[in-house]
């Protein structure tokens, strides 16, 4: 009888790994949210110019930088969902609840400042890919692609169209394919993956520019704020009330924000590599165009490097306005205690709506300024880096405060990598400033 038994066993044993692999992938699946559109939404076309530019300007000798960031991006990441799963509430109401009215006042603002520029300069970056693909005017395509953003925010749940757009991300894994298919000097590449070997003036204003559209303020209040409105509109409760299902959540959140981050710093470093391989070697060491940019596609795509680049861009910039918008709209709506929610109808939440039309409307305008796209995406990117350091510091102490987190606040080993990357940001932006107030 023993012997039957196993017999059969060995006999199912093929249908039942590959039936329980497959279940495995689709339970995988089913857990990246928030982290994985977090991540896509990093490689925004702010993102991409200032890889590009860092690529193109520098070579190899700025890759250390994404190796840098993975650790600690997830960890601040991880820190932000944590906050909004265990409360029930997001990044902003937890701000309202520790800090002064004035400091939540303060940063919040700062958080708007940034995300309004940076809204503007992707707008205007992905009409200046439309109109290098197909021709016509840009101010014309900066307000269709904000009419487009607006009208999706207002009517589509965010949850049922970025499932779509996301697709139009994987053109970015275009940056991968010309890795492999370009000569890389990979001894060079390695050395620059692991040793800084130029701190010069424009070198550490591009490490910011880097470190800023890595580690931006506004994917703090996403994730936070999409964990919490999975609270809100599912039967789960705040982790503080629910103890017992915090191991499966955090194992989720952490499954799926170190998939999402790893995700965004894999094209990230494509993109540096490419853009190294491709137009530092050539001597295009300064990308002022889009145009220039979609040259360190050519090896891959050929004559429709445009069409691919402008694909990446304009996905990007659709998964990521909405992003910029909502994550102004929460933190606003959260510090002054408004109904707020991307579930709702805009007549249910009218004034959370009105700061997404109206950040939107804002960026549209910065499109009648004098700012050059490739340039206003890099200083969004600078700007982001700056902003996040008050940002993160306000973060780190809300995780250590047992009156906010109760029992669950945050884990040494994930404090300690936070104000690491705390600490990085600041020493960063302090490096500038320093250098741009004594020259």
């Amino acid at each position: 009888m023993h012997k039957t038994r196993v017999g059969s066993d060995k006999q199912l044993a093929k249908p039942l790994t590959f039936s329980a692999r497959m279940h495995g992938l689709a339970q995988a699946s089913e857990e990246l949210g928030p982290g994985i559109i977090t991540g896509a939404a990093d490689d925004d076309p702010s993102g991409i110019a200032t890889y590009s530019q860092a690529g193109a300007q520098f070579g190899y000798g700025l890759l250390w930088t994404m190796l840098l960031t993975y650790p600690l991006m997830s960890a601040v990441q991880l820190v932000s969902a944590h906050i909004g799963r265990v409360t029930g509430s997001g990044l902003a109401r937890n701000l309202e609840r520790s800090f002064p009215g004035w400091l939540v006042t303060v940063l919040v603002s700062i958080l708007l400042a940034a995300n309004v520029f940076n809204i503007g300069a992707d707008l205007a970056a992905m009409a200046a890919s439309a109109s290098l693909v197909v021709g016509g005017g840009q101010h014309i395509f900066v307000i269709a692609f904000a009419v487009i953003c607006v009208v999706l925010q207002l009517y589509v749940p965010y949850r049922q169209y970025a499932k779509f757009l996301k697709w139009l991300t994987l053109s970015l894994f275009a940056y991968v394919a010309v890795v492999f298919m370009v000569h890389i000097d990979w001894p060079s590449a390695f050395v620059g993956m692991v040793w800084p070997t130029d701190l010069s003036r424009a070198a550490l204003l591009t490490i910011v520019a880097l470190f800023g559209t890595t580690i931006s303020p506004y994917l703090f209040f996403w994730q936070s704020s999409q964990e919490a409105e999975d609270v809100a509109t599912t039967s789960d409760k705040p982790l503080k009330m629910a103890p017992k299902t915090a191991p499966a959540q955090f194992r989720r959140i952490r499954f799926d924000t170190l998939v999402g981050m790893a995700f965004s710093n894999l094209i990230a470093l494509a993109i540096m590599l490419a853009t190294a391989a491709t137009l530092h070697v050539r001597g295009v060491t300064d990308i002022q165009t889009a145009a220039d940019a979609a040259l360190a596609l050519k090896p891959i795509a050929g004559q429709f490097a445009f069409a691919l680049f402008a694909m990446g861009i304009i996905g990007t910039g659709l998964l990521a306005v909405p992003v910029l918008a909502g994550s102004a709209a929460f933190a606003v709506s959260e510090a002054r205690g408004w109904k707020k929610g991307l579930e709702y109808t805009p007549r249910q939440a009218m004034r959370f709506y009105a700061i997404i039309v109206a950040s939107t409307l804002t960026g549209v305008l910065l499109d009648w300024s004098s700012l050059d796209p490739m340039k206003a995406l890099f200083w969004s990117a600078v700007l982001n880096g700056i902003a996040a350091v008050p940002i993160m510091v306000a973060m780190m102490v809300i995780a250590s405060q047992r009156k906010v987190m109760g029992r669950f606040t945050e884990r040494p080993v994930l404090l300690i990598f936070g104000w690491a990357a705390t600490a990085v940001m600041a020493a960063a932006s302090g490096a500038m400033l320093l250098d741009l107030a004594l020259g």
